[in-house]
């Protein structure tokens, strides 16, 4: 495995009852770039997603992250590893604050992060670092606000922070814009492009324009297995690709 890929998959495989969901997926992730994976419904992203992940063990195939075979491991190891995901629905500590949500996140950092009960001081000192993180969001308005209260956007961007608060070097969104109103994406891409300095993103998205104004890169999934890939103008010229979306109504 190259040091410019961070993560990488080889004949990546899943079969549930003699049917493949994913068939021979073939990904490199280029190391600090923002790379989306594509398809119509039903195309295999989320099961993708879910074997790069750990979350389920492939049928055949390898996945190797900073040069370490993974696919045997479960989603706490690889985490720790650094390979953190995000999840289509909004996965927040509803009844806490949002500086307990981040501060939470951020004890995974620390020595502590194994022990039960800890003294105000000891979460006291993650408060420069959470209130930073809420800042850059704009979420200061809503520091004490339990996070049941907000917005379905606002928890999403929750969501983000506390990911990105766990310090990643792979960060897997899956459907960072599902839900989000109008006004809600923009700042959402923008934390994104932040996140992504000095990261890698691995992102599961259906926005098109969102994907091609964020992503370096593009691989396309159909029936489970890698139609196209390249960056977004090569992808969106591929006919293959047009076919697969719009069933062959275009030009």
């Amino acid at each position: 495995m190259s040091d410019d890929f961070i993560l990488e998959a080889r004949g990546l495989s899943k079969q549930f009852s003699g049917f493949y969901a994913v068939r021979d997926v073939d990904l490199r992730v280029r190391r600090h770039s923002i790379h989306a994976l594509i398809g119509p419904n039903g195309a295999g992203k989320t099961t993708c997603f879910n074997l790069l992940t750990t979350f389920l063990k492939p049928t055949a195939g390898s996945i190797r992250f900073n040069g370490h075979q993974i696919e045997g491991s479960d989603p706490a190891t690889v985490a720790h590893m650094g390979l953190v995901r995000s999840f289509q629905i909004s996965a927040v500590f509803g009844q806490m604050s949002v500086l307990e949500n981040v501060r939470v996140a951020l004890q995974r950092k620390t020595r502590w992060h194994y022990t039960f009960w800890r003294s105000r001081k000891v979460l006291d000192d993650l408060n420069a670092r959470a209130h930073e993180l809420i800042q850059m969001v704009g979420l200061e308005r809503w520091t004490h606000i339990a996070a049941a209260d907000l917005s379905y956007g606002r928890k999403r961007v929750l969501e983000l922070i506390t990911t990105i608060a766990l310090e990643p070097e792979l960060i897997l969104l899956d459907e960072p814009m599902a839900g989000l109103g109008h006004e809600d994406i923009g700042p959402v891409m923008q934390l994104i492009r932040q996140v992504a300095q000095g990261r890698t993103v691995l992102m599961v998205e259906h926005n098109m324009k969102v994907i091609s104004e964020l992503c370096d890169q593009v691989t396309v999934l159909q029936s489970g297995q890698v139609l196209a890939e390249g960056d977004y103008a090569q992808v969106s010229r591929d006919s293959r690709v047009m076919d697969a979306y719009m069933g062959g109504a275009h030009d």
